[in-house]
């Protein structure tokens, strides 16, 4: 066996071993994660928040990548059948928090953010800030993905006993 933490075959193979109950729990957590983050940056319309600047177009990708990972990522903290090991925060617990921080100020409206706004003005948010957006996004996407393919190759992975 290697000692990577993560493997594209166990990470299918724990996708592929997948029940309803954890399909079921996926969909609603991307739902929940679209909603979360889609709704204040209004992304997804809504009649409580607005913005500044237009919707970009890359942003509906953005938060529709976010939303599946995130929700992946979000099963893998279900519960399962004892005879399965559990994951452990430490196995992408982190990576995919921050991941989905990440999305939040990849698909916000640039002046709309307070922080950005106070540090850099609003031509500086349009300016500097807006440009980073999208490599914000791609670096959201890339911690999520990482956070669910290690934490899906740690439920397939054999579990280490304690020598005695």
């Amino acid at each position: 066996m290697s000692s990577s933490p993560r493997s594209w075959r166990r990470a299918g193979t724990a996708l592929r071993g997948w029940r309803s109950r954890q399909w079921t729990v996926a969909g609603a957590g991307a739902l929940a994660t679209a909603v979360l983050v889609g709704a204040p940056t209004d992304v997804v319309p809504n009649p409580l928040f607005g913005r500044s600047v237009p919707v970009q177009w890359w942003n509906y990708p953005a938060l529709a990548v976010t939303a599946v990972l995130a929700g992946i990522v979000l099963t893998t903290y279900v519960r399962r059948p004892s005879s399965a090991p559990e994951p452990h925060a430490a196995d992408g617990g982190r990576l995919g928090a921050i991941g989905g921080v990440l999305s939040f100020f990849a698909v916000g409206c640039p002046v709309c953010n307070k922080l950005v706004l106070v540090l850099l003005g609003a031509s500086g948010a349009l300016s500097y800030w807006a440009p980073l957006q999208p490599l914000l996004a791609v670096l959201s996407a890339g911690l999520l993905a990482e956070a669910a393919l290690r934490r899906l190759s740690n439920e397939t992975a054999c579990p280490v006993r304690p020598s005695a």
